[in-house]
């Protein structure tokens, strides 16, 4: 295991200090947990925002974007079809509200 050390304000220790004495937890497990949860969150936003951009390219292409729209709509078509076929075969009529 690596080590690191950083400096932190007093109120910023203080409220570290705390959060040990709450949770039952040691400085350092807290401030691992916080820092595993900060990287979890930031690679999240990462990826997201990489995925907004591709949507955003797809979207900008009339031919990817045509393309996606199809693909879209089988999948829709296929996946009520086989909701639909999975309520008769459970005895449910489809179209009863």
């Amino acid at each position: 295991m690596s080590t690191l050390s950083l400096r932190l304000p007093d109120d910023f220790g203080a409220r570290v200090d705390e959060e040990a004495r709450l949770s039952g937890k040691t400085r350092s497990e807290v401030a691992r947990q916080a820092t595993a949860e900060f990287l979890e969150r930031r690679e999240k936003e990462r990826f997201m925002a990489e995925m907004v951009a591709a949507a955003r390219a797809l979207a900008a292409d009339p031919t990817a974007r045509r393309e996606a729209l199809e693909l879209a709509n089988d999948l829709v078509d296929e996946g009520l079809d086989d909701i639909i076929a999975a309520e008769i075969a459970a005895g449910i009529d489809p179209d009863e509200k």
